[in-house]
């Protein structure tokens, strides 16, 4: 039988140290549902707004096919334009992370 004993117990919250939080993949996932979403949601204010139509009523009859449609075009058009004119130059030298004094410092384009 293996003993577990003193505080440290394999397996069991070794890795929880407190870490700072990075959440650069939460925020583009929300922006991409946000995108996504947008017709759905102009669309239901539309239909308040203007059309007096109650919650209830708001998705009956509604184009969803061309909402979804909408939602797709309009995330790959974003998606497009972000990867076309963002990030480093098509003609720099691309450095990997590199540890220095026991510090990983990030990678770059120059």
């Amino acid at each position: 039988m293996l003993a577990l004993r003193g505080k440290r117990r394999y397996g069991l919250g070794h890795n929880l140290r407190k870490r700072p939080r990075s959440t650069p993949m939460l925020r583009i996932a929300l922006i991409d549902i946000l995108l996504f979403a947008l017709p759905f949601v102009l669309y239901a204010a539309y239909m308040i707004g203007v059309k007096g139509a109650s919650p209830a009523e708001l998705w009956q009859g509604a184009p969803v096919f061309w909402l979804l449609a909408a939602g797709c075009g309009l995330l790959l058009v974003v998606m497009a334009t972000l990867i076309q004119f963002s990030g480093g130059s098509p003609t720099g030298t691309y450095h990997p992370p590199v540890i220095e004094d026991g510090v990983i410092k990030p990678g770059g384009i120059d």
